[in-house]
């Protein structure tokens, strides 16, 4: 089993930056991919950005150039720099995480809310 915490989401304006962070915990070394999905009301779940232990990374189109995901594989924590937020990143962010023994299944953070204002 792996436990994800999410921890720094809230209220920004739109153009500002906010930073997420996932701890992981439990079966930690069994980890292979770790990020992040968002989902707006109304909306399907949806992919922001992965990275593998590795350093793989994976973005959406929409994200590009904003976004920054990386990885302190060493404390087991994956973070999300959002910059130059917009209205329509409004939503719930969500960490997950997946094994190299099982790529598809995947483990889920709490989920954080992320607010731009504009």
């Amino acid at each position: 089993q792996v436990q994800l915490v999410e921890s720094g989401g809230g209220l920004v304006q739109a153009g500002g930056p906010l930073r997420l962070s996932c701890a992981a915990s439990g079966r930690i070394f069994s980890i292979n991919t770790m990020g992040w999905y968002r989902q707006a009301p109304g909306k399907q779940r949806a992919l922001v950005a992965s990275v593998t232990r590795g350093g793989s990374t994976n973005y959406a189109e929409s994200v590009k150039g904003r976004f920054t995901i990386s990885r302190d594989n060493a404390n087991h924590t994956v973070y999300l720099q959002m910059n130059s937020l917009k209205p329509e990143d409004t939503a719930v962010y969500y960490c997950y995480a997946s094994l190299l023994s099982a790529p598809a299944y995947y483990y889920w953070g709490q989920g954080t809310q992320v607010t731009v204002s504009s």
